[in-house]
């Protein structure tokens, strides 16, 4: 098994704990506004904690429901509440294999449909099922061999 392999399976198992994350709607108010009030602390019990003003902690939890908060500020407002920030990517694609497995389906089909074309031009065209395995034996090499131009 060649490195960048494993390197996608290991990371791939990684990010398959946070895939059922991704379907938990954020609270309206945002998360940490969200906790502060189940756990009944008040916005100044939240501000004394991180050593800010009262208005500093509301300017906090509005640029978190924003989406404008840094992972910093996250991480030391998650601190504060008692709780931990966790923090990931998900696939689009539902893993990482999947989306390179369509990153290289499309990258070659380009290139196979190219050069089907200019074979066209050249009154040499291949049939169907000819295009079709072209482009399965394309994408099984860029998938193997993961080039940068995978991702232009």
């Amino acid at each position: 098994m060649n490195k960048k392999r494993l390197q996608i399976e290991q990371l791939g198992r990684k990010l398959q704990g946070f895939a059922d994350a991704q379907h938990v709607p954020m609270p309206a108010t945002g998360w940490l506004k969200a906790v502060r009030v189940s756990l009944g602390m008040t916005l100044q019990q939240l501000a004394n904690r991180l050593a800010i003003t009262k208005q500093s902690a509301r300017e906090i939890e509005i640029r978190e429901r924003e989406g404008s908060i840094t992972l910093k500020t996250l991480r030391e407002a998650a601190d504060a509440l008692d709780m931990k920030l966790v923090y990931g990517l998900v696939p689009k694609d539902g893993s990482i294999d999947a989306l390179i497995d369509r990153k290289a389906r499309a990258l070659a089909t380009r290139i196979v449909t190219r050069t089907s074309n200019t074979m066209k031009l050249e009154d040499q065209e291949n049939t169907p099922e000819r295009l079709t395995n072209a482009i399965e034996q394309r994408t099984a090499t860029l998938k193997n061999d993961l080039p940068k131009s995978l991702w232009d």
